[in-house]
């Protein structure tokens, strides 16, 4: 049996006498997408906060890759391979491509120049082009600056640097997770379609992915296993293929019984 990438068992989040999460049990696989859906305030966003290490849960356990962890920041789950792309993307716009792929482990220049912290932006530009690469991105030149780029642009820059870092950089030895936070919101069907892809390349590579979305075509269209939140609560933990658009609207609406069947 495949041992989850991410494991969340029994997590609750109150706030005073508010459940804002409760009892949820929740799994993703390595190469795994998973669709995490729900209407707003369902508790999509704050179940993403426990897995990235924003929220420390009420009661539950976290398990990466088998082992259990206590996350107290955000660094705390990037260091055991989970990064998480926020809705604002947090690219610096003023600066181009590469920098903002390696924001945070900028290269220097080699001796004695790396002793003042002269960077070395003609490495970052190759680095960065051959990490495109391997994910299959075309974007545009490395030295463009991130506020000449397309919206769908953006997003893939930010979602590729979170790939980069989970695949290069994490301690664990896996693939690592990533969490994507509504990653096509206000992006047109070309912009969409970019996105679609790398996020399909990325699971390729092994990579464990947890989408949250409110656009249902994307979600049929890449996630593997889709899972339903209603006020806090899971409601419906499906395979793709066992399901269907009206059943899924139905479990975000309350309107459909609970369904667990994954």
């Amino acid at each position: 049996m495949t041992t989850p990438a991410l494991n969340l068992s029994n997590i609750e989040l109150h706030y005073g006498f508010v459940r804002a999460l409760d009892s949820v049990n929740f799994h993703v696989n390595p190469g795994e997408i998973v669709g995490l859906l729900g209407d707003n305030g369902a508790g999509k966003s704050t179940l993403l906060k426990v897995m990235s290490g924003a929220h420390r849960p009420t009661t539950g356990k976290i398990e990466v890759n088998g082992r259990e962890l206590h996350f107290h920041t955000p660094k705390d789950a990037s260091d055991a391979g989970i990064q998480m792309v926020y809705q604002d993307l947090s690219l610096v716009e003023a600066q181009d491509i590469a920098t903002n792929l390696q924001l945070g482990r900028e290269q220097l220049r080699p001796f004695p120049f790396n002793l003042f912290g002269i960077v070395d932006h003609g490495a970052m530009q190759r680095s960065s082009a051959a990490q495109l690469d391997r994910l299959g991105v075309r974007t545009a030149p490395m030295t463009r600056p991130v506020e000449m780029l397309s919206g769908g642009q953006r997003q893939v820059i930010a979602i590729s640097r979170a790939a980069v870092r989970v695949m290069e950089g994490n301690k664990t030895g896996h693939n690592g997770i990533i969490l994507l936070d509504e990653p096509t919101a206000a992006l047109g069907y070309e912009q969409t379609r970019l996105v679609e892809g790398l996020i399909l390349k990325m699971a390729q590579e092994g990579i464990a992915i947890v989408l949250v979305t409110h656009n249902l075509p994307l979600c049929f269209k890449v996630a593997d296993r889709i899972v339903v939140l209603n006020r806090g609560r899971k409601v419906a933990d499906v395979r793709k293929n066992d399901t269907d658009n009206d059943s899924v609207v139905g479990w975000i609406t309350g309107a459909k019984a609970a369904e667990v069947t994954a």
